[in-house]
């Protein structure tokens, strides 16, 4: 029987790094057999972040997120599914909001409060983060750390793949402001040489997660 995987876009643009990261970890778990079912969040309706109802914390909803919006599709299928991967660029030092709206309700629903039982997930799977930016690689190390260790417990065993100094435009000079920070040339020449590469690795480490 085929495993289903569960690819979510925490980034709004469709056709860039993180987008175009996550595809290829999809186009990876699919190579190995997978079924993959994906969802773009900036693409849904309306929803939030957990709402602290602690509905979840009742014996008869434990381990389901009570609140119902555009979110809770994404929340079953990744109840159902065999592994997961998710993405977001990094957006002032800290993944989108829609990220961190869906990584609430995922983990809190698993968070139990009880010390001998702290997750109430049974059915753990593995999980693939991928984060990109425009800092260097290992700028975000600890927030890339913090957010495995926290999957690892109330999710699944986590792996995780960092883009840095990724290539926001296709043409800087059409900004209306001097983008003084970066180089393009620099970032165009790492976008043609190392992206390529790191497309390669997030395709390998879709296909491990399918294995």
């Amino acid at each position: 029987m085929s495993k289903k995987i569960i690819a979510v876009n925490a980034g709004p643009r469709l056709g860039w790094n993180t987008d175009t990261l996550i595809t290829e970890a999809a186009e990876g778990a699919k190579s190995a057999g997978a079924i993959v079912e994906k969802y773009d969040l900036f693409r849904l309706g309306k929803y939030t972040g957990c709402i602290s109802c602690f509905g979840c914390k009742r014996e008869k909803y434990k381990g389901h997120c009570v609140c119902r919006d555009a979110l809770t599709p994404v929340l079953d299928a990744i109840r159902g599914a065999d592994g997961l991967i998710i993405g977001s660029p990094n957006y002032l030092s800290e993944m989108t909001a829609s990220f961190r709206a869906l990584y609430e309700r995922l983990i809190f629903q698993n968070l139990t409060y009880n010390a001998e039982t702290p997750c109430c997930n049974q059915h753990p799977i593995p999980v693939l983060l991928i984060m990109t930016s425009n800092a260097p690689d290992n700028f975000y190390l600890g927030l890339i750390q913090n957010y495995q260790q926290t999957l690892n417990r109330f999710v699944g065993p986590t792996e995780f793949f960092v883009s840095g100094d990724t290539l926001q435009l296709k043409d800087y000079s059409k900004t209306d402001w001097k983008w003084s920070l970066f180089d393009p040339e620099q970032k165009q020449h790492r976008h043609e040489t190392v992206f390529p590469q790191e497309r390669r690795k997030a395709y390998e480490m879709g296909m491990a997660l399918a294995q």
